[in-house]
């Protein structure tokens, strides 16, 4: 079965290519290579697959509706995994037009073409900041989710709300997966854990916002893995579900085990919280629990062992490719 990854060359997306290999599966991995942050990290988290005839990697814009198409046309995938987005809270503040072209008119002109190819399943990559910070704790999927606070967070809530709309229309199965702060090996330089190795490394002070009391539903990409590939095992006509592990985790915990496995103290600056930030992300991972048979194995000192090693085995490459 040929399966289409967009975003495949990315953090999340290139261990799902590497995921969906091993099991057997053809596998489209779309990327267009954009320099949110280096391409040379994503040209290097596929590599190792190019030799691999089962693996087709696409240089592509998902907002190029006539490159899309060539590409379904081409390659006929029956599952299309939809992984592609300008991701970040914060630098969602200031690129908020980027932002809607991107996640919303490239999941648009996704969504049209796997009407028009007969796809047999949709699975939406979406987020917890669809919820905000005035959703009730626990969050679950049912909350309604109209307040989110940042750009970004409102893209992913139309881009859930697009998913429904095709389903409704078309009959097409949609699985929105809403994930929750993922972090481990080949994470995102800008995203936090990442972000504080790297500072902390070079003797840099590492930007704490607020006063370190934040939590966050940390959440190992093998976890998050497992829970998309049970999401492509389960069709369903349409549901949303959690992808977190349950266990929110306070910031300078975090920090502390960062300066435990580098070996390093860290320089700890704090700034205001930016009002993009909700203060607790924490996931009701039920339903995936029921739906999916989704069980969250990592807790974060076992994660942060495993990110830490990746981190410092890659170290000196990823200082200057960052």
């Amino acid at each position: 079965m040929s399966v289409m990854v967009t975003g495949g060359a990315g953090f999340i997306g290139s261990h799902l290519v590497e995921r969906l290999l091993g099991d057997g599966y053809d596998v489209v991995c779309v990327d267009n290579f954009d320099d949110f942050y280096s391409p040379s990290l994503k040209r290097q988290n596929v590599a190792h697959l190019l030799p691999n005839k089962r693996f087709h990697l696409v240089e592509a814009d998902i907002r190029d509706i006539a490159s899309m198409r060539n590409v379904f046309e081409r390659y006929r995938p029956r599952k299309v995994v939809h992984l592609a987005a300008l991701a970040g809270v914060l630098p969602s503040l200031h690129r908020p037009l980027d932002y809607n072209s991107v996640n919303i008119t490239g999941t648009w002109v996704l969504l049209e073409l796997c009407c028009q190819f007969s796809v047999e399943q949709f699975i939406f990559g979406s987020s917890s900041s669809v919820y905000g910070a005035s959703s009730k704790a626990p969050f679950k999927e049912d909350d309604p989710a109209v307040e989110p606070i940042s750009p970004y967070g409102a893209t992913k809530r139309m881009g859930e709300i697009l998913c429904y709309t095709y389903h409704h229309l078309y009959g097409i199965p949609i699985t929105s997966l809403r994930f929750f702060t993922v972090y481990g090996p080949r994470q995102r330089p800008d995203l936090a854990i990442h972000k504080f190795a790297r500072r902390i490394m070079l003797g840099q002070p590492v930007p704490i916002y607020g006063d370190g009391t934040s939590l966050r539903d940390y959440t190992y990409i093998d976890d998050i893995v497992e829970g998309i590939m049970a999401s492509l095992e389960k069709v369903f006509p349409f549901e949303i579900a959690n992808l977190g592990c349950g266990h929110p985790v306070v910031l300078m915990d975090v920090v502390k085990l960062l300066e435990e496995n580098i070996g390093r103290k860290a320089i700890l600056d704090f700034q205001p919280m930016p009002p993009c930030d909700p203060p607790l992300t924490h996931a009701d991972i039920e339903k995936a629990q029921k739906l999916l048979g989704y069980h969250p194995k990592v807790q974060i000192e076992e994660g942060i062992r495993r990110f830490v090693e990746w981190f410092l085995a890659h170290w000196e490459w990823l200082r200057d490719a960052s």
